[in-house]
């Protein structure tokens, strides 16, 4: 079992940035790939980024790209989200997860993913 606590939400005007952080405790999931994932009132949950087991592998989701740097400190068993340029569009609970399935290719679908993290809110207020 993997255990994943989010911290690092919170309230931010637009333009402005936050680091989300999510750390594993249990089975850590230092050779698995590793993503963030978020979900707005009424709405999908919708895949942020993922990396891969050692960082040498990332991908973004399209809403996300040139603002959002996904990273991970497997001596910390830590992954982060720096993000920045922060829009309203971004308020949304975001969720860490863990694919025990893949160490490298990097997923985008949320079903792939088997543990997640209880979320962590970000608000952007225009």
């Amino acid at each position: 079992q993997v255990q994943l606590v989010e911290s690092g939400g919170g309230l931010v005007q637009a333009g402005g940035s936050l680091r989300l952080s999510c750390t594993a405790s249990g089975h850590t999931p230092r050779q698995y790939v590793m993503g963030w994932f978020r979900q707005a009132p009424g709405k999908e949950r919708e895949f942020v980024a993922a990396i891969s087991w050692n960082g040498g592998n990332t991908y973004y989701g399209d809403s996300v790209k040139g603002r959002f740097t996904i990273s991970r400190d497997n001596a910390k068993n830590t992954l982060y989200l720096q993000m920045n340029s922060l829009k309203p569009e971004d308020t949304a609970v975001y969720y860490c997860a863990v694919d025990r399935n893949n160490w490298v290719r990097v997923l985008t679908a949320s079903h792939e993913y088997d543990y997640w993290g209880q979320g962590t809110q970000v608000t952007v207020s225009s």
